[in-house]
């Protein structure tokens, strides 16, 4: 019976499964927000949870014969048979609130969420798309960061992301960047804080380096949430904290008010 509960990773309380699955996963007790998969993620945020996805047939290499404790090769087809994807972004097209729209979700079960050369070219993908059928895009970010096995080719994806998501500005198209919990690292510092408006879950750990190792670096403890969304907000780097059971109606006012489609 062990599977019908959980605990809570930060009130530590132990949960009855299925009401934390009803309560879009967010522990009833204390507001966490537990982490979804792209694929939950989704499902959440699109008209009954129909959408069609889209790139679903670019999958990563390994262009450096990448070795750590193991083979980036075997890495990937670990992941690949643990998410039964080909990389950690999902690509969708779909309704949300009755308007079209492009969501890109990354997953952090695969690697991290980390962005290399794939995931890169699935959401410049995205945007292209968008600019070309005249759609918002929102992008929910759930990342490590740029990933360290293909070295160059992942770092080249912050200029090649963020060039899109300018031709999309240019083009007066909406770009909503939703961070979740973690948006670190490459991620962070390219596509995911260049959203028209950007917004978090709550609590979310926000940041390009950790807090460890900035703490090393500067030598000074770090004020309390530091890097979490609601310090991020109370200093300007985000604009809004929206909670997962308010989220999508957020999005879908926050869109027709984009593309002046009042209800």
């Amino acid at each position: 019976m062990d599977h019908l509960w959980t605990r809570c990773n930060n009130c530590r309380r132990i949960l009855y499964k299925q009401d934390i699955i009803d309560n879009q996963l967010v522990c009833p007790a204390c507001n966490f927000h537990f982490r979804l998969s792209a694929k939950e993620r989704l499902d959440m945020l699109f008209d009954k949870g129909k959408y069609k996805l889209i790139d679903q047939d670019i999958a990563p290499k390994d262009p450096l014969q990448f070795v750590d404790s193991k083979k980036y090769s075997k890495r990937l087809e670990e992941n690949r048979k643990k998410t039964s994807f080909p990389d950690a972004a999902l690509n969708a097209k779909g309704k949300m609130g009755g308007l079209d729209v492009i969501i890109v979700a990354l997953d952090f079960n695969f690697m991290g969420g980390s962005m290399g050369s794939v995931v890169g070219e699935k959401i410049t993908r995205a945007a292209e798309l968008a600019l070309k059928e005249a759609l918002p895009l929102i992008i929910v970010s759930c990342s490590g960061g740029a990933r360290m096995q293909e070295g160059v080719f992942s770092l080249m994806q912050l200029m090649k992301t963020s060039s899109a998501i300018a031709r999309l500005d240019e083009a007066g198209l909406p770009y909503i960047s939703l961070l979740v919990d973690p948006t670190t690292g490459g991620v962070t510092a390219s596509f995911a804080m260049l959203g028209d408006i950007n917004i978090a879950e709550p609590n979310a750990l926000i940041g390009f380096a950790g807090p460890r190792v900035i703490e090393q670096t500067i030598k000074e403890k770090l004020p309390k949430g530091f890097q979490r969304s609601e310090f991020l907000l109370q200093h300007g780097m985000l604009d809004d904290v929206v909670g997962r059971k308010n989220l999508r109606s957020y999005l879908v006012r926050a869109l027709r008010l984009f593309l002046n489609r009042p209800e």
